[in-house]
């Protein structure tokens, strides 16, 4: 097993593993680390480009600010809800956005047991 961060999976076979729920694509982008934060400023501060970011929210600055450091994906955690301005905003910005029922915690395992 790789360590984390150390992966070069791409979105979409991440996607198909953890049957996430696509929200918005494109898929290629490779994955390259994690950065789990719901505080807007500080994922612009800390987040990676290449990075998946796990979040609880849904609206759309969550949006703006994937596109600003060009992270891999949002996953949206919890099945919270995302505001249809996001995910029309994901489309145009070509921003991936998926979901899932799983809590942050349960979603790193999963990413860790896959080397991610």
């Amino acid at each position: 097993m790789t360590r984390l961060g150390e992966s070069s999976m791409k979105v979409r076979e991440l996607a198909d593993k953890l049957e996430l729920e696509v929200i918005s694509g494109p898929f290629e982008k490779e994955i390259n680390g994690v950065y789990i934060g719901d505080l807007l400023s500080n994922v612009m501060a800390k987040a990676a480009a290449g990075n998946l970011w796990i979040t609880v929210h849904g609206h759309v600055n969550v949006v703006a600010v994937a596109s600003l450091t060009q992270v891999a994906a949002v996953i949206v955690v919890e099945d919270f809800p995302i505001e249809s301005a996001a995910v029309q905003k994901a489309q145009t910005n070509q921003v991936t956005i998926l979901r899932t029922p799983l809590t942050a915690v349960d979603l790193l395992r999963k990413l860790i047991e896959l080397g991610v």
